[in-house]
């Protein structure tokens, strides 16, 4: 599964900034001062744990977020 196959979330933490995350994926998530600067660390870190879990020889788990109320 790629970066674009997962619903993202992406909210403001006031005062810090934004956070991005994939909760599909535990640890997926990225703090930063701006929606972009947020998103673009998000994808870093999803490809570092896309990474860990081919080094194991396992899938990513499929995305199961369900938007509620957006």
């Amino acid at each position: 599964m790629d970066f674009d196959d997962y619903k993202v979330v992406l909210y403001r933490n006031q005062p810090d900034g934004w956070v991005a995350e994939i909760p599909a994926i535990q640890g997926c998530h990225a703090l930063m001062a701006t929606r972009e600067e947020a998103l673009n660390e998000l994808a870093a870190v999803f490809r570092l744990i896309s990474e860990e879990y081919q080094e194991r020889n396992e899938s990513l788990p499929a995305d199961s977020t369900e938007i509620v109320h957006a």
